[in-house]
């Protein structure tokens, strides 16, 4: 034991979920948003400006409601937080037999016997009290806590990222059959998100790929029907 490096935790893929989610999120729907709204026009026009304008529109629009909607959600997540960690310090103040007597059910619950687990729970409250119950009662700790400002950032970052993408197609290649470059790069690109999400959660790269190529087209078709039935002539 002895021998082991002192991050060794920290090569759990848990340690990622935070930003990972947030990220995946972000370059998601930064490839599936803009490429589908890019794939409307394009099916009701042959001209290349208002597809780029549209594409445009939908990035700078899409990452700032992207980062302000984490932002927001997160934020509400923190409160939540913040409010039960402030009902703990009250409790524990004020009933703290009580309270140590429900910080060892839920060790006896994880399968401690009776006197193990009280014996943990009051050396856990003479260490630190609030953190325990924090931890344990609450189910809050440094994994799982919201980040808001973390959030947004690498849901904003992500969804730039991603909609560049399919602005990058829609600026060079050719106005013909603009659509289906669009689809077609854009299936490539959520490929590739897939497999580095997958790989840098440790999942299935397989069921990454299906996920994102099935909901993918299912978007980008019905939007690309969207411009063929209701484009007129831009």
């Amino acid at each position: 034991m002895s021998d082991m490096p002192d991050d060794y935790l920290d090569n759990h893929y848990i340690h990622r979920s935070n930003w990972l989610r947030a990220a995946v999120l972000g370059a998601n729907d930064g490839i599936l948003s803009t490429a589908s709204l890019a794939i409307g026009v394009a099916a009701a026009s042959d001209l290349r400006e208002p597809i780029i304008l549209a594409t445009l529109a939908g990035l700078v629009a899409g990452a700032l409601s992207m980062a302000a909607g984490e932002y927001v959600s997160v934020s509400s997540q923190t409160d939540v937080e913040k409010a039960d960690i402030e009902r703990e310090i009250i409790e524990l103040r004020e009933t703290p037999e009580l309270e140590l007597q429900r910080l060892a059910e839920i060790y006896e619950k994880r399968g401690l016997k009776k006197e193990t687990a009280l014996l943990v729970a009051e050396e856990l409250t003479e260490h630190d009290v609030l953190a325990a119950h924090i931890r344990d009662e609450l189910g809050i700790n440094e994994i799982s806590q919201a980040k808001p400002i973390q959030a947004a950032l690498a849901s904003g970052s992500a969804f730039t990222f991603g909609g560049v993408l399919p602005l990058i197609v829609a600026l060079f290649l050719p106005i013909d059959n603009m659509e289906y470059f669009l689809y077609g790069f854009a299936i490539v690109f959520l490929i590739i998100l897939g497999i580095v999400a997958a790989k840098t959660g440790g999942s299935s790269i397989g069921k990454a790929i299906i996920r994102v190529t099935f909901w993918g087209t299912v978007a980008m078709g019905l939007t690309a029907l969207v411009g063929y039935l209701f484009g007129a002539t831009l």
